[in-house]
């Protein structure tokens, strides 16, 4: 029983979908008759889970999966630059018995508003921000998926000029990338998928192990070759052969390391904010301005102590609202309670729905958000209900959707929207 069982997960991220689809029936099956043990539902939402038509080790169906026996009662899909994972992930969501949304996640250029020039939320480049639109009706996904193709393939002409500055920097090591045998392979670009640059260091995280080994050798290889100061924690995970997840510590190590040596700023790829909200409107999506914060720890163990959007948080604020946002998307484990309450004051004080949404990408992170069990974000729990409803219902009828003019006539009062949607999700 136990094989079979281990054999369902493995099939999770076969590379045929109706596999995964079935191995996961077979196992919500199992869970229900008290074969496998999952965490009961508790109410727990994550609205920002990415999968491997982005980066990250879940398919859709695994994704489902993950939150199933996490005890998530929501879970939504967000890629970047592609949406082609969310069929499978609202098909798995009915097998599952959770409640799904789906959105996307792209880059986008700033550099024609007030934050021209300022590091707003994106770690590698000025006047370029992310941006997510949640809740897409399911009538607009082939739509979406023909706006975003343009721009997968432009992402790949940077990634293939990233590579070669990433094999500059490892010459010494003997290790050569190439971009169509070493990364094409490790994405789902073929089937809708983008090509981002943690798969560009995971196809060198895997070179450097598979050279190297395990521990020592390729810790020395690190230090000597590649001039990478290595932190006591992440030591300590490197020097342990038999870590799991020691791919993804590695290419998280890298991604802190190394990305500011060979990034190239994303130009053509990252269409104008003006241009992605007349968009977001027009399939019925809710644009969300993705808050980040000035990080002091990483969770994600991916990113340095750096300041972002912090000292001019009501000028981001100031234009996002006048640019004609529905609404801001943040992780309450990511940031501080002061920072926390001062977005929040300003999400209110300029009218903009709250979105929560753990970023998911890496084996070692929770998909129950610890920070949402403290009763004052019950509000991100309601929102999350609102944003089923909302999918819901503007997927029978564009013109019913949450920020359509006639939703907006009828229930002036944000909150009371929120509360009218979040009934309509919960039926």
């Amino acid at each position: 029983m136990i094989k079979n069982i281990n054999e369902l997960i493995n099939n999770l991220n076969h590379d045929n979908s109706s596999t995964r689809l079935n191995s996961l029936s077979q196992l919500i099956e199992m869970a229900k008759s008290g074969v496998y043990d999952v965490v009961p539902a508790g109410g727990h939402v994550n609205n920002h889970i990415h999968t491997n038509y982005s980066f990250s080790p879940y398919s859709p169906s695994k994704a489902i999966w993950m939150a199933f026996k996490s005890g998530l009662s929501t879970a939504g899909i967000m890629d970047h630059d592609s949406i082609s994972g969310a069929i499978e992930f609202i098909e798995a969501g009915k097998i599952a018995g959770i409640a799904t949304t789906i959105g996307i996640e792209c880059r986008t250029d700033f550099s024609a508003t007030p934050l021209n020039g300022r590091r707003i939320n994106n770690p590698d480049q000025d006047s370029i921000a992310y941006v997510a639109i949640h809740g897409i009706p399911h009538t607009q996904i082939t739509k979406v998926d023909e706006f975003f193709s343009k721009y997968r393939y432009l992402r790949n002409e940077r990634n293939k000029k990233m590579i070669e500055k990433i094999n500059g920097l490892i010459f010494k090591t003997g290790i050569q990338l190439s971009f169509e045998r070493d990364i094409i392979p490790l994405s789902k670009f073929h089937e809708g998928g983008s090509v981002t640059e943690r798969h560009l260091l995971y196809g060198l995280s895997l070179k450097l192990i598979e050279k190297y080994g395990k521990g020592e050798s390729l810790i020395e290889a690190l230090k000597n070759h590649l001039s990478i100061d290595i932190s006591k924690k992440l030591l300590t995970l490197l020097s342990d052969c038999n870590n799991p997840y020691y791919d993804y510590d590695l290419l998280g190590l890298l991604k802190s390391d190394l990305v500011q040596s060979f990034y190239i700023d994303a130009a053509e790829e990252c269409p104008p904010i003006s241009d992605l909200l007349v968009f977001a409107k027009e399939i019925g999506g809710i644009s969300a301005y993705a808050y980040l914060g000035d990080i002091t720890d990483s969770v994600t163990g991916d990113k340095k102590a750096q300041k972002f959007e912090d000292d001019y948080l009501e000028l981001v604020f100031d234009t996002i609202a006048e640019l004609g946002f529905n609404g801001v998307t943040y992780m309450p484990s990511r940031n501080s309670p002061d920072q926390l309450q001062r977005l929040r004051k300003l999400c209110k004080k300029h009218n903009l729905f709250e979105i929560s949404g753990e970023d998911i990408n890496s084996p070692r992170q929770s998909f129950i958000c610890d920070a949402m069990k403290d009763g004052s974000y019950s509000n991100l729990k309601d929102s999350t209900w609102a944003m089923i409803g909302h999918e819901k219902v503007s997927t029978a009828d564009m013109s019913a959707g949450m920020f359509a003019e006639k939703a907006i006539n009828e229930y002036p009062d944000l909150y009371e929207r929120i509360d009218v949607y979040k009934r309509l999700g919960m039926e």
